[in-house]
């Protein structure tokens, strides 16, 4: 695992041991990349259940401006540490050791730009989180919202909570779902 563009291009990059993490493989995450390239440069990017940190420290070195870390395990979030260190990103990244949901009242910024998630598959976290999401202040309707969920995974359930589905693209084993808050009449 590496970092795959921008100032800390292919730096190699801690993953947590053991099973608890599905750190996202290179070919995705540069697909992934690719696809928000021009979004990058100067955003807030939140990254939940960060694991290995790799999404975030990516979006740092193709230029966000900060990026909140966000993972509740203690293995984990040290490697995430230990990879801000080794990639001198330590003033542009913000780690919050605690469960995702409660992390969300934690980050106080006027807007994100990109929050991605990646949460354990049967976690059931997606609705929570979404929830909590549709109540942050910095979530707008400018706001990228991605998850990294199973294929058969479905996000119908987004629209309860004010989000819409604008985007999935699919890989061989798993998809990204891009959101984003329905836009409110004026």
């Amino acid at each position: 695992m590496r970092v795959i563009a921008g100032e800390a291009r292919s730096l190699p990059l801690k993953a947590p041991e053991g099973l608890d993490t599905r750190p996202t493989t290179d070919r995705i995450k540069e697909t992934l990349f690719n696809i928000l390239q021009g979004d990058i440069p100067g955003s807030i990017f939140i990254d939940l259940c960060s694991g290995s940190g790799s999404i975030g420290i990516e979006a740092i070195s193709r230029g966000a401006k900060r990026a909140y870390f966000v993972e509740n395990a203690a293995k984990p979030a040290k490697c995430i540490q230990d990879n801000l260190n080794f990639t001198r990103f330590t003033d542009r990244g913000v780690l919050l050791k605690q469960d995702v949901v409660s992390a969300l009242g934690s980050i106080h910024e006027k807007e994100a730009d990109i929050i991605f998630m990646d949460p354990p598959y049967q976690a059931g976290l997606e609705e929570p989180v979404l929830g909590a999401l549709s109540r942050a202040d910095y979530v707008t309707e400018d706001t990228l919202i991605i998850m990294e969920a199973e294929l058969g995974r479905d996000f119908s359930f987004a629209e309860d909570y004010g989000f819409e589905v604008v985007r999935e693209k699919k890989y061989k084993t798993n998809k990204h779902v891009f959101m984003k808050l329905r836009k409110t009449e004026q």
